[in-house]
């Protein structure tokens, strides 16, 4: 028996492998991808930006700019991670199986929270930039909602993972639904729930890179602005700021993970 399932799964890995291999080679068709000549280009791009992607002095001049703005995105992304959290836990209350008032609300919150996390940032930034235009309110929105989604979905599943010992007990006792999310199903998710709260807002941090060239807000813009006019000096200096503000962040998130957890 033993055997036989050690030779069946050899067969589905083999038969799995074979399967991504011509799915691969489809797509490289089609998409007419070429991975050798891709892979002979790489010298030639990283001696691009050797070249070209150096921080100078008349850079340097405009970090006080490329610091406001950055600050500017840094608290644009954590102001639509928090309230997009604050809606989330409200839906993932109505869908998660523990806390569900009834099946309607629990799949009006489920459809609510897969249809905003299957559409990307980048893709609600174009839909919602033809109503708003281009401004910080779109940017807002197009992170909100695909935080919204994705958060929905994380408490669900934590909310689901937590156990249901306390909640019967305190039901048994004739407990009211609020006092039962407040006293049995909070304190138990709420740990899990900061960590995905943490987790997004590094998301959108750099997710809002992105969405400011689309928007025309925050650093995204000026790195767009920098970058269409070829001062290269100042776009290494603007990328040099996100993947520093990016790696304290993720730092200080590390931390407070490990005290909430």
């Amino acid at each position: 028996m033993d055997e036989q399932k050690m030779r069946k799964g050899k067969w589905q890995a083999t038969i799995f492998l074979l399967v991504i291999i011509l799915m691969t080679y489809f797509a490289s068709s089609i998409t007419q991808f070429n991975l050798l000549e891709s892979i002979t280009t790489i010298p030639q791009a990283i001696g691009w930006m050797v070249a070209n992607l150096f921080i100078t002095s008349e850079a340097i001049i405009k970090l006080p700019g490329i610091l406001e703005k950055l600050t500017e995105t840094i608290f644009m992304s954590i102001a639509a991670t928090t309230l997009a959290a604050v809606l989330s836990i409200a839906l993932a209350l109505l869908g998660s199986k523990t806390t569900k008032v009834n099946n309607i609300f629990s799949v009006f919150a489920r459809f609510i929270a897969s249809f905003s996390r299957n559409i990307p940032v980048v893709a609600w930034s174009l839909i919602l930039l033809i109503s708003f235009g281009q401004n910080s309110v779109t940017g807002f929105l197009a992170l909100f909602v695909g935080t919204l989604g994705f958060l929905t979905r994380a408490f669900i599943e934590t909310i689901d993972e937590a156990s249901p010992s306390s909640v019967e007990a305190l039901s048994a006792t004739g407990a009211t639904y609020f006092h039962i999310v407040n006293n049995a199903v909070i304190p138990q998710s709420l740990p899990q729930m900061l960590s995905w709260i943490l987790f997004m807002i590094e998301t959108n941090i750099r997710s809002a890179t992105l969405v400011g060239i689309l928007t025309g807000t925050g650093i995204g813009y000026m790195f767009d602005i920098y970058y269409k006019n070829m001062n290269y000096d100042v776009v290494a200096l603007i990328t040099f700021s996100i993947v520093i503000a990016v790696i304290i962040i993720e730092l200080l998130s590390n931390k407070i993970r490990k005290v909430i957890l």
